[in-house]
């Protein structure tokens, strides 16, 4: 599901201008955090499914993500400020017990501090550098595994080739394009990282804890984090798809928050007074004082700005119209609950010919399990992805549709209930998902006498971003034989359940703990090798090197005893000949085929190491890709004035309509449905 957090974050560190504020102050953790960190690192070895002790092995596992996570590409520190930090390597199982997070502040702030140095010498070297772009100089892209630069003057190369490398690409971009706009790359990037280094080093002393927790966690497996008060808030938003503010998307600016994207519904959507692109400069709580929110840290005035539904919050505005902030106006709003329906299910009917058949066909597509926690299904508010699809199903019966396309691509998983819930509207009964924890192996079934709401062929469409909860839906789906697996070679293969703990006080946060793994019905782990497609249909993901395997400590595949179930339905006799009618049709297919040369260039591009900083070569290049590009990612050159919102919906629906994939899952469900001659689920014979 979307993150809403990371997307404000990333919608801030991408874009906008401004100057940065002055030196850091030192962030240090407030008095209460060390009980925190001692209740969070004795939960760990009780609750997380290994049941490993917290120590030096996990001490090194969680000094490691620590340090990766801050410096990914190994770009900002030297090796000798990990040389001075190894020291602490096997003591942080130490020090968590004595709640000493110490570490982690010492970390963060050596971070920022390096950080700055290094966006000093890069805006230093954009306004008063030459480049030369004739030279046989080259610039390593995948820095991951890179040693970090032994030397300041190391790392100042490092940098230096990173910012050759973004001129050229503009460069090259600004010839490919044909434009006739003037260039400033140099000064566009002296913008951006000075925004950069405002947005990362926003003094957080939450977000310091955080992200050290959760390194300690991730020294178990992935999924394993510690949630702060305004984390766990993100979460609950995310699995309700509502959020209770004023309903915009903001960036940072130029020091203000500014309006990337009005909510359809929300406050300010209703109000009519505010537009995309004005920025927020001020915040009144109710009938307080006015508070100056310019380069203040974005999370903290977010946070100002959401509030419980039906309080008062005044913004000062700037509007986008006046580029000297000269002009200034304060508009009232009540806050409201606004409804993330672009996460939400949605569905239509499909008139699909194949062959001079024309048949009816039901398309679901669903981005997340969500599901509201705390509400009964009566309750104002409460949401269920099962009860949406649900609706779908009804009307796609009332329209008379011969078959289903279920389309779970991209989507990362969320609420466990709900995937059960999803698959006893195609299955009568029996097991769904086994679950092993520590003490025992169990089953989430579907009641018998469970009524099928559709009961006509379908199919299931994934990717390898299809995880969790969508590799229930569709390993149950495929070991029952009531449904055909189309997509990529395999799903991301995250098989274990994390349970959302507190820590006490709602300030200490909460805890997300892996403290059970799924199995399919058949006995085998989704863990890893996911749920392999009956027909290989590739999206682009198919070909980048992404899947639980490539996360860092993930738990290993494993196995079971298979569950007591049977055949709900036997689609699978089928799979042999849908795959030899889809290759042979996709073969023939002009559309197919540039689609999976596109797959296999992608990957090509995915596995380069190094780029070129010659002109010539590095312009062939970049014309070679760009014939790989998606409908998605070529330029828009409709209204600048078109809201987000608008031009969001517009590309996904052009998008649709260049689904090659999509397509053809249409055409293999319709040779299902010839092929078993239109007939729908028996009914079963009880349980099982």
């Amino acid at each position: 599901m979307k993150k809403i957090v990371w997307l404000v974050w990333a919608l801030a560190a991408a874009g906008g201008a401004g100057e940065a504020r002055g030196a850091a102050t030192r962030v240090e953790p407030r008095n209460y955090y060390g009980r925190i960190a001692q209740r969070f690192g004795a939960m760990l070895p009780k609750c997380h499914v290994l049941q490993q002790p917290l120590d030096d092995e996990i001490s090194r596992r969680a000094w490691t993500n620590l340090v990766t996570f801050y410096d990914f590409d190994h770009s900002v520190f030297l090796k000798s400020d990990l040389d001075r930090l190894a020291a602490h390597e096997t003591t942080l199982d130490d020090e968590i017990g004595r709640g000493d997070v110490s570490f982690g502040y010492d970390l963060y702030n050596l971070y920022v501090a390096r950080l700055r140095e290094r966006i000093d010498f890069a805006t230093n070297l954009l306004v008063n550098g030459t480049w030369d772009f004739s030279s046989n100089e080259t610039y390593r892209i995948k820095r991951k595994d890179a040693p970090w630069p032994g030397s300041r003057a190391e790392a100042e190369d490092h940098w230096r080739r990173r910012l050759k490398n973004e001129l050229l690409v503009a460069a090259v971009n600004h010839e490919l394009d044909k434009s006739t706009n003037r260039l400033d790359a140099a000064s566009d990037l002296v913008k951006k990282y000075r925004q950069y280094v405002t947005v990362l080093t926003e003094p957080d002393e939450e977000n310091v804890l955080q992200n050290y927790l959760s390194a300690l966690g991730r020294a178990y497996d992935p999924h394993t984090d510690y949630m702060s008060p305004a984390s766990k808030e993100d979460f609950d938003m995310e699995m309700n798809l509502t959020l209770c503010g004023v309903g915009a998307v903001l960036s940072m600016d130029e020091g203000a928050l500014k309006i990337v994207e009005i909510m359809p519904g929300g406050p300010i959507d209703v109000d009519g007074r505010i537009k995309e692109g004005d920025k927020i400069v001020g915040v009144r709580q109710g009938q307080g004082e006015l508070e100056d929110v310019m380069w203040q840290p974005m999370k903290k005035t977010i946070k100002k700005i959401r509030g419980k539904k039906g309080t008062r919050v005044t913004l000062q505005i700037v509007p986008r119209a006046d580029t000297s902030g000269a002009t200034k106006k304060l508009i009232e709003l009540v806050r409201d609950e606004i409804k993330l329906e672009d996460q939400a299910a949605t569905g239509r009917v499909e008139r699909v010919t194949l062959n001079g058949v024309t048949r009816k066909l039901g398309y679901v597509y669903l981005p997340g399990f969500y599901g509201t926690m705390d509400k009964r299904p009566n309750d104002e508010g409460f949401r269920s992805c099962a009860m949406d699809v649900a609706r779908y199903l009804c009307d796609f019966n009332a329209q008379g549709a011969e078959g289903l396309v279920l389309d779970l691509r991209g989507n990362g998983g969320g609420s466990l209930r709900e995937a059960v819930l999803l698959s006893a509207l195609f299955v009568a009964s029996g097991p769904v998902v086994q679950i092993r924890d520590v003490r025992s192996v169990g089953c989430l079934p579907i009641p018998p006498g469970n009524p099928i709401a559709f009961k006509k062929p379908m199919v299931v469409l994934t990717d390898r971003a299809s995880a969790s909860a969508s590799e229930i839906v569709a390993g149950h789906l495929q070991d029952t034989g009531r449904a055909v697996v189309l997509g990529d070679v395999r799903t991301h293969g995250k098989g274990t359940v994390q349970t959302v703990m507190g820590l006490g006080p709602e300030r200490y946060g909460s805890c997300k703990i892996t403290t059970a793994r799924f199995y399919r019905i058949d006995g085998r782990s989704t863990q890893v090798e996911g749920v392999a497609a009956d027909v290989h249909l590739p999206s682009l993901l198919d070909a980048l090197d992404i899947g639980e395997d490539k996360l860092t400590y993930a738990l290993p595949f494993s196995r079971i005893r298979p569950a007591d179930y049977a055949l709900a339905w036997d689609q699978n006799r089928y799979v042999a000949a849908l795959d030899a009618f889809s290759r042979e049709r996709t073969a023939a297919d002009e559309r197919f085929a540039k689609h999976v040369a596109n797959v296999k260039g992608m990957k090509e591009i995915s596995e380069r190491e190094t780029v070129s900083l010659e002109y010539a070569a590095r312009k062939a290049q970049m014309a070679a890709d760009r014939e790989l590009r998606e409908l998605d990612d070529e330029e828009d050159e409709n209204d600048d004035d078109e809201t987000a919102a608008k031009k969001r919906r517009r590309r996904r629906n052009e998008r649709a309509k260049n689904d090659v994939v999509l397509d053809e899952s249409f055409r293999v469900l319709m040779d299902l449905i010839r092929l078993d001659g239109g007939a729908e689920v028996p009914e079963p014979k009880g349980w099982w």
